[in-house]
């Protein structure tokens, strides 16, 4: 059997945690910062995870996570 390749985009953007949750980044936190406010840009650094409806297509693209 030959081995699963892993897709490239999404090995950059998730992270498999040990419960099996799927964690990514939080949106809007790269560019046009000066408009946002400091509450806002700090929320958006906590942890966000995959909602559980688009949980299995990530894992698919994730064989070995």
């Amino acid at each position: 059997m030959p081995k699963i390749k892993t897709h490239s985009g999404a090995k950059k953007r998730f992270k498999l945690t040990k419960t099996g949750k799927v964690k990514r980044g939080s949106a809007f936190r790269s560019h046009i910062l000066n408009k946002k406010t400091t509450k806002l840009k700090r929320g958006l650094r906590a942890p966000a995870y995959v909602d559980k409806t688009n949980e299995k297509e990530v894992k698919d693209m994730l064989p070995y996570g």
